[in-house]
């Protein structure tokens, strides 16, 4: 059963430009460790780091609750299998919202160009 959906797309340059302003800073802000380094090993991590932006509201949309108090950006992770498929780690709160939601899979899928990047989450019991 789907207890929730979330959808989100992000202009690119929006995330290259706070990339570009905050560097470090902003990235650190959003992404965990693995996440970063994932993202900077690509010549171009612009499309990378937007694509884990759009996971993460995606996510917190399919929680209802949106990025804030309840559930913050360090405590969803967006990792890689070897086939390439995106899946979730969730962390401290985002582990607890979804135990509190009786979930039982958090699917995701993603997508990115020069321009655009979009993210899907399906929370399911």
């Amino acid at each position: 059963m789907i207890l929730g959906t979330g959808i989100d797309l992000i202009e690119v340059e929006r995330i290259a430009a706070s990339y570009e302003k905050f560097g470090e800073r902003f990235v650190q802000r959003i992404l965990r460790p693995g996440e970063i380094a994932y993202c900077l090993a690509h010549k171009n991590p612009a499309p990378f780091l937007a694509a884990r932006f759009a996971a993460k509201e995606a996510v917190s949309k399919a929680f209802g609750t949106g990025i804030g108090a309840t559930l913050g950006w360090q405590d969803i992770e967006v990792c890689k299998r070897e086939s390439g498929e995106p899946f979730v780690v969730l962390h401290d709160k985002g582990r607890e919202l979804f135990t509190q939601r009786g979930a039982g899979r958090l699917l995701l899928s993603l997508t990115h160009t020069q321009n655009y990047a979009a993210a899907v989450a399906v929370l399911e019991t």
